[in-house]
């Protein structure tokens, strides 16, 4: 009992801490991380029209999970359940019976910078992924072990792995790395798992190739996305430590402390030394294989900083359609932060036993608990939601009655000031992506021309190209055809002569939204029949690895009736 319960505590604890700011009401909005009241599901989220499905299938499954959840508590549900299964995770995965060796893998891997960074910038679809890995690795090895219900698992990892298209591509390389082998079934596992997660992955595939942009991306964004340095030790280093993002204002402050890189060397040795043990104790092809994903992550996350890595990504996401992919090399680093936490788990266990046989065995426990709460000392602005900048805010009820009028009367919105990310005095100064195509259940353009310092790197959506050059000509924005122009005046003032013939209808505190008296509806937009059928397909996969764990569930519910009391819970 004490086995099961002791890492479930530990996780329900870091998330706790991590999460304490979500006890007040509101929603957290920062970057990427925005949930509204009420997400609309439409075509416009399903398959975006021009624009690269960088959000499918991640907003469709928030606008099904909206009509029955509200936003503030589906946030709240998500962000628990990514730091939760984390740290449980990681812990159920690392082979040792030693409780306290499943708390070091445990914090290891739900406390780190990768986790703090990208919940900062707001990629909770993505940490969807990192919490869903340990799960799928452990259940790829109870497949080659021929452990029952495992392939179910797998496909539930990968399904939720696959809410966004990187998540998804990690889920399939690991499955394509992990799953080959020779054991019994071989064949038939690797065949199911392989073109499920590819049906998984179909809704994005699927509205990415019928999508009216290029999918190229522009070169210029292999810089602005390369990792950066977070220390003195640059950014190889900081990439070791599984931080580096490219947003130096989503980068912990503890991160820049003099001691960051040496520990990070430490915790490096220590996961080296633990690797003898997981050979050990994992199936000999699994612990190669999940090192070679950890070494490929890596290597992919550090192209853009090695030499004539820039030049090579460079080429690649101007010429590859959906290349851009990797140019955020970083957020690929998952493989190698949880062969990181796992290792260095054990790494810890053996130096504990070195010094128990050496000294007693109170001095080894001391290394486990120092080893477990070392993540907390390195990085304590994780801390209380990232020391506070995980706040709630509230919705300004201007947002609620335009969105009300444009629910009347649907027709395309423009946003201005047309920039992708604004800054609102009531959501704390902070930084966020334009929310009004989330809160607006109609087609909202904004200008997909992403900023990074005094860089600019060119968005791929043609739509945006036409209203960025009426604004850049002083052109009224009525002859790009939208119906509604909608301005957020905490967001800076829009151009007078972009709002030229157009009409109040609604003139608030924080918006205004305007309609245009010539807008003629046009044609019903019609989406290509491979897009509902990607969908379809998706969601047949997972009603179906829904019914088989079910099925599954039933059968150890009646078989538990005879099996033995001390039958434990399995590798």
């Amino acid at each position: 009992m004490r086995e099961r319960m002791v890492p479930h505590g530990v996780a329900a604890a870091v998330t706790a801490v991590v999460l304490t700011p979500l006890l007040l009401p509101g929603y957290v909005l920062r970057y990427d991380m925005v949930f509204v009241p009420r997400q609309a599901l439409s075509w416009e989220v399903i398959a975006p029209a021009s624009a690269l499905p960088r959000a499918v299938p991640q907003d469709a499954v928030v606008a099904l999970a909206n009509q029955l959840v509200p936003g503030w508590l589906l946030q709240r549900l998500v962000l628990v359940a990514i730091i939760y299964l984390a740290a449980l995770g990681a812990a159920r995965l690392v082979p040792t019976d030693r409780v306290a060796v499943r708390v070091v893998a445990a914090l290891g891997y739900a406390w780190t910078p990768y986790l703090a960074e990208r919940l900062l910038v707001g990629q909770w679809g993505l940490l969807v992924a990192y919490a869903a890995l340990p799960w799928l690795v452990r259940a790829a090895i109870g497949v080659r072990t021929g452990r029952p219900g495992a392939l179910p698992r797998l496909l539930l990892a990968a399904a939720a792995s696959a809410i966004t298209p990187s998540g998804g591509v990690i889920a399939l390389v690991a499955i394509a790395v992990l799953l080959p082998g020779r054991y019994p079934g071989a064949a038939r596992a690797v065949s199911t798992a392989l073109g499920a997660t590819v049906l998984l992955n179909a809704p994005w595939l699927v509205a990415g190739f019928v999508s009216t942009g290029s999918g190229r991306s522009d070169p210029a964004g292999v810089l602005a996305f390369a990792a950066r340095a977070e220390n003195w030790a640059g950014p190889l280093v900081a990439l070791a430590g599984t931080g580096g993002i490219w947003n130096g204002q989503t980068t912990p402050a503890s991160r820049g402390a003099l001691l960051v890189p040496l520990v990070t060397v430490l915790v490096l040795a220590v996961a080296g030394y633990g690797v003898p043990l997981l050979f050990r104790r994992w199936p000999a092809p699994v612990a190669g294989r999940l090192g070679l994903l950890a070494a490929g992550s890596w290597l992919v996350a550090a192209l853009g900083a090695l030499p004539g890595g820039a030049d090579l990504l460079g080429w690649l996401v101007a010429t590859l359609p959906g290349a851009g992919l990797i140019r955020d090399g970083q957020k690929l680093l998952i493989p190698y932060a949880l062969a990181l936490a796992v290792a260095g788990a054990l790494g810890a266990e053996r130096l504990a036993d070195r010094l128990a046989a050496r000294f007693d065995p109170a001095t080894g426990r001391v290394l486990l608990v120092g080893a477990a709460l070392l993540p907390v000392a390195l990085l304590p602005d994780l801390a209380f939601g990232a020391a506070g900048r995980l706040r709630p805010v509230a919705w300004p009820a201007d947002w609620t009655a335009v969105a009300r009028l444009v629910e009347q009367r649907p027709g395309e919105v423009i946003s201005l000031p047309f920039q992708e990310y604004q800054r609102y005095g009531w959501n704390r100064g902070q930084v966020v992506i334009d929310p009004a195509p989330r809160y607006l259940g109609v087609p909202v353009l904004i200008d997909d021309t992403l900023r990074v310092g005094g860089l600019a790197v060119a968005g791929e959506d043609p739509r945006a190209a036409r209203v960025r050059e009426l604004l850049a000509a002083g052109t009224p924005v009525s002859a790009a055809g939208p119906r509604w122009v909608l301005v957020q005046r905490a967001a800076g003032p829009a151009p007078p002569t972009s709002l030229v013939g157009l009409r109040i209808v609604h003139d608030g505190p924080e918006l205004t939204l305007y309609e245009n008296p010539r807008w003629s509806p046009p044609p019903a937009p019609t989406r290509p029949g491979p897009v509902g059928l990607a969908h379809l397909l998706a969601g047949t996969v997972v009603l179906a690895i829904g019914f088989s764990g079910t099925a599954r569930a039933r059968y150890r519910v009646v078989a538990s009736r005879h099996a033995s009391p001390a039958e434990g819970e399995g590798g």
